[in-house]
């Protein structure tokens, strides 16, 4: 992430993951967000590609909790105005939770938008793993990097789905 955002040229940055698509009106959404100078950057709710009546709940659980904590994972398609993610360093270096870091300092930088339009992001984890198993595999691994344990550590607790 860090070397497309030295490669990119625009004043905002946008990480997408491969496996999710933006909605139709992403970028006047990122756009209006951006209108306001007080607001680092942002990101979008989220959908789940499945129809699975708890993927459903999941996907809104997701885009709730985000919204409440200001704290976005990847699947989200996060923005940022460059000047904002070289002023907190970029994306940390570390090879899980770098998205959970990077919102923590988004935050402290102003006001995170929290668009209502969503992406759409694969279920695969999701459906091969389980709900319930990827439910407690999730916040466990969230909770535990919180609690300070590195994401180094947690790495080889997390199966890479590439």
């Amino acid at each position: 992430m860090n070397l497309g955002a030295m490669q990119a040229t625009g004043d905002v940055l946008l990480f997408l993951h491969a496996d999710t698509r933006l909605p139709p009106s992403a970028l006047d959404d990122i756009r209006a967000a951006m209108n306001d100078r007080s607001c680092p950057g942002g990101r979008f709710d989220v959908k789940l590609d499945s129809d699975h009546w708890m993927l459903k709940v999941i996907s809104a659980m997701i885009s709730l909790r985000s919204r409440v904590t200001k704290i976005a994972t990847g699947d989200q398609a996060i923005f940022v105005r460059r000047d904002v993610f070289e002023a907190i360093g970029g994306y940390p270096e570390i090879p899980l939770m770098e998205d959970v870091a990077f919102s923590r300092a988004l935050r402290r930088m102003g006001r995170v938008a929290c668009l209502h339009s969503r992406v759409i992001t694969s279920a695969r984890r999701w459906e091969a793993e389980g709900v319930w198993r990827t439910i407690l595999k999730m916040w466990t691994l969230k909770s535990l990097y919180l609690l300070g344990v590195s994401p180094f550590r947690l790495k080889r607790y997390y199966a890479d789905g590439r």
